[in-house]
């Protein structure tokens, strides 16, 4: 049987998947839930769909976001928008004439892996079923999409909800809002929230490393660029110190002074929280104890009233068209090789399930170069996966702590130059 791929999800990382596979005259099919390209990228106030936030901009700069064969246009920010990045993404699909081999507004049911190899998949569209037989199954369905919820004593009896939820500020006018969380989202969150609320407080578990967008008038990732050529463990050393002497201790601000290693976590890039704080229109907090109606119960026996709470906690690793039995990375280690082939199943492939310190796209870019190469038998796949796969677990780029969100870190230059090495040997 002939190649004939499927390729689920249409967001930053199916998209390069599928424009290397036709440019390899692979016969492709790609599968997605919304009615165009650039997943999360479209903004949509429909809860249904995990898209951005209204005043969402990526906070990676474009220098270091953009695909290598489709750079932006130079008139776009430093810090593209939401709409910036659609306009990309939909550009880039109709440059390279992606869209004859999409099927929109359809959700893939099921995926199973026949005894003789090939995939049948199963899907929905405007209720009608379909069962389509192919020999590959690439993976692009992203990891911001099922949302994880904190669990506490007690019961709020506000509004809670999760970030998945949260698309504009303008419903939490004149309320008292409570932000979990000390990530990205959550800080966005509580920014844009602020500028309109009664009163905004963010609570933290534990303490978060803050860096600005912009350092020395570059975006920090690009600033950043300059220390690439230093050992990773020094590089992060540098880059703590940098952050500390910018910003200043965390007690400054009132937050938890993170208790581990620049790099041990995925740092916030944030410039406005700490400004908002000094000025009095965030309120921080640390862990939550417990609820009794509307009052929430900190650990450090104060309460507060608040009318919503957002819950910014982050979102599960999730594949619900594989049967659990055969595929779960929910929990536990995620052993693929360079973070796309699985050591047993050789038609099985992931683009963009990786978490760099910097932006996935181009990761999943050269990924999808690779995989075109693989599936044209031009790279040939190691002996030893099942070994490499191993190692990539227990031998990951940088020590970090032991959560869910980090077992997919990669370092971003490593990664990139880790991908075009194998590039450079196919045939």
């Amino acid at each position: 049987m002939n190649k004939q791929v499927c390729i689920i999800g249409t967001g930053p990382s199916g998209l390069p998947a599928i424009k290397n596979l036709i440019e390899a005259g692979i016969s492709v099919t790609a599968y997605d839930y919304n009615s165009d390209v650039g997943g999360n990228w479209i903004y949509n106030e429909n809860e249904s769909h995990s898209s951005v936030f209204e005043t969402t901009h990526i906070i990676s700069s474009k220098t270091l976001s953009q695909y290598e064969d489709f750079p932006f246009r130079p008139e776009v920010s430093d810090y593209p928008s939401h709409e910036e990045l659609r306009h990309y993404f939909q550009s880039y699909a109709k440059h390279f004439k992606l869209y004859q081999h999409i099927e929109f507004n359809t959700l893939v049911k099921s995926c199973e892996r026949k005894d003789n190899g090939l995939w049948e998949v199963t899907t929905i569209k405007d209720e009608h079923k379909q069962v389509e037989t192919f020999t590959d199954l690439v993976v692009c369905n992203g990891h911001h999409w099922e949302p994880k919820y904190p669990n506490y004593p007690g019961k709020f009896s506000g509004s809670f909800l999760h970030s998945h939820q949260y698309k504009k500020a303008a419903p939490f006018a004149g309320k008292k809002v409570l932000v979990i969380g000390g990530g990205n989202s959550a800080c966005d969150v509580a920014v844009e929230s602020s500028r309109v609320t009664t009163k905004t407080a963010i609570s933290w578990r534990r303490g978060y490393r803050i860096v600005p967008k912009f350092l020395m008038g570059k975006p920090t990732d690009v600033f950043a660029t300059k220390m690439k050529f230093l050992p990773i463990y020094l590089r992060n050393l540098l880059a703590g110190l940098i952050a500390e002497i910018n910003n200043g201790s965390n007690y400054v601000y009132g937050l938890q002074k993170p208790s581990h290693k620049f790099g041990a976590t995925h740092p916030t890039i944030n410039s406005e929280l700490l400004y908002k704080i000094r000025h009095g229109k965030i309120m921080p907090k640390v862990e939550i104890d417990h609820f009794e109606g509307k009052k929430v119960f900190f650990k450090d026996n104060t309460n507060e009233e608040f009318d919503f709470i957002i819950a910014c906690t982050g979102f599960a690793l999730a594949h619900p068209f594989f049967d659990e039995k055969f595929l779960n990375y929910r929990e536990g280690p995620v052993p693929l090789y360079l973070k796309m082939f699985h050591p047993k199943y050789d038609n099985l492939f992931f683009i963009g399930m990786f978490q760099p310190l910097g932006c996935i796209w181009p990761g999943a870019e050269q990924q999808s170069k690779l995989l075109s190469l693989a599936l044209k038998k031009a790279w040939k796949r190691p002996s030893n996966i099942e070994s490499l796969c191993e190692r990539e677990v227990t031998h990951p780029h940088m020590k970090q702590i032991n959560t869910n969100r980090h077992r997919i870190t990669v370092d971003f230059h490593r990664f990139m130059r880790d991908l075009k090495s194998q590039i450079k040997k196919a045939v």
